[in-house]
């Protein structure tokens, strides 16, 4: 059940009816059950997955509370090794016993499983380390209604494809259910409205154009040039996933619980460090949070620092799937973490920082962080190391601009996108449609996302969020 579905729509109506009939525990417990519902959809053997890690992780925070000193640190230890172990196994099992097979040239098909990986898998175990960290660490008190804790990992405008909710952001929220103000409804309907122009109608857009040159066919009967599919994925990733996030962040604030934001227009960062404060936020301050600073981040020595940022990020890489691939992407973003750094203290050292920080040279920086980024997600998308050397080979060939000349929204969405944003700069015009402007102009609006969908939407794609295979 997807969100670009007239099944998710409907399932969602009956939800909000549902709960506006309920007093508030009655309400989370059916909250809970339906969220059940919703991830029972893909298989309902995944509830059971759910269910048992869901119960495990409520018990491991008691148990963490309850102790003190090296009992307190045992737990929290058993609690990510759990955590870890879980992931591991539908995640990477498979992945461990290729590689070893192919280090040590051994037959892999005796050893390999059969196994079904749980959508959503990686979201909900980082939750749960997440939680008992936090509890570990005395940043939160331990859980006591397993309906609350239910319903913190179960919530199913998450559970698939994140944000990975904080605890200490979300648990607070359970204490009492505001009423839905105007301004709640104003606010989720534009998320939702725009989390669905992004996806069907640009993700979609641009899906079938990567998968052209990344599986080697073509679209609507024409070769695609290398760099046109490689920005095709670059624009169907970001459109996908933020469309998605948007989505479930209007969700949730009709149903009375508000996400932080998980994007904040990443592809207008002017240096690697800026992007990763933009792209997939939860993600990026979990793995600062948990698990850079436990191996020491800044406080270590410089080249102690630099190996703990190309651990991270080369995890990072890997919790996005079990492919070298992913970790090459993870070290590539980590590589260019360490440049930057030990470029801005060259410029600072030199004296030339205020020149290179004009205003002026901003768009340059964009334009050149986008570029690396862009090459960045060739590995993330390609579905071999070999694909991958070929892709980066094809770049370097003489760019055929007849396909851009014929399919025109490959370079318009972008710029179109582009100006809005310029336009709508600090986020003014949105603000306004939710915050103060009278409801017959808002309606209009409405009214203005729907018909553009209506024309522009890539219904019959069918074109699964990138991020559900996570």
């Amino acid at each position: 059940m997807m969100f670009d579905t007239l099944q998710f729509w409907l399932f969602f109506a009956a939800t909000m009816l549902l709960l506006a009939t309920l007093r508030q525990r009655p309400a989370k417990i059916a909250l809970v059950l339906l969220s059940y519902v919703f991830y029972g959809f893909w298989d309902v053997r995944f509830c059971l997955l759910l269910a048992g890690s869901t119960a495990v992780n409520y018990l491991f925070g008691r148990l963490i509370d309850a102790r003190d000193g090296a009992a307190r640190k045992r737990m929290v230890t058993y609690a990510v090794v759990f955590n870890l172990g879980v992931l591991a196994f539908f995640k990477y099992f498979n992945f461990f016993i290729d590689s070893f097979a192919s280090v040590f040239g051994v037959d892999p098909a005796g050893m390999a499983l059969n196994i079904i990986l749980p959508v959503g898998i990686s979201f909900f175990t980082f939750e749960g380390i997440a939680y008992a960290v936090d509890v570990y660490r005395r940043q939160l008190k331990a859980v006591r209604d397993p309906v609350d804790f239910s319903l913190f990992i179960a919530f199913f405008p998450h559970l698939v494809a994140g944000p990975i909710i904080r605890p200490t952001d979300f648990f607070p929220q359970l204490a009492q259910r505001p009423p839905l103000t105007s301004e709640d409804s104003r606010w989720g309907m534009r998320e939702i409205l725009k989390g669905l122009i992004k996806k069907v109608a640009f993700a979609n857009y641009f899906a079938p154009i990567a998968d052209a040159w990344f599986s080697g066919g073509q679209y609507e009967g024409a070769a695609v040039p290398a760099w046109i599919g490689v920005l095709a994925f670059s624009m169907q990733i970001y459109f996908d996933f933020s469309g998605y996030t948007d989505i479930a962040r209007g969700c949730a604030r009709l149903l009375g619980y508000r996400f932080p934001p998980n994007f904040e227009r990443p592809y207008l960062s002017a240096n690697i460090t800026d992007f990763w404060r933009r792209w997939h936020i939860s993600l990026s301050f979990w793995l600062r949070d948990y698990l850079y600073i436990s191996l020491g981040g800044n406080r270590v020595s410089v080249p102690r620092t630099y190996v703990n940022l190309l651990i991270v990020m080369g995890l990072g890489g890997l919790w996005h799937g079990a492919s070298w691939n992913f970790a090459i992407w993870g070290l590539y973003h980590g590589v260019l973490l360490i440049g930057h750094r030990l470029w801005r203290q060259a410029i600072e050292r030199s004296g030339v920082a205020r020149i290179v920080d004009l205003p002026v040279l901003v768009p340059m920086w964009v334009a050149l962080t986008f570029v690396i980024v862009t090459l960045g997600w060739v590995p993330f998308r390609a579905p071999t190391l070999d694909a991958t050397a070929l892709t980066f080979a094809a770049l370097w060939t003489v760019p055929d601009l007849s396909f851009a000349a014929m399919h025109w929204g490959v370079w318009l969405i972008p710029l179109g996108t582009l100006l809005f944003c310029l336009i709508d700069r600090k986020r003014r015009l949105q603000d306004w449609l939710t915050q103060r402007a009278r409801l017959p102009v808002a309606v209009i609006a409405a009214v203005a996302a729907l018909w553009f969908l209506q024309v522009f939407a890539q219904i019959d794609a069918q074109v699964p969020f990138v991020y559900f295979q996570f």
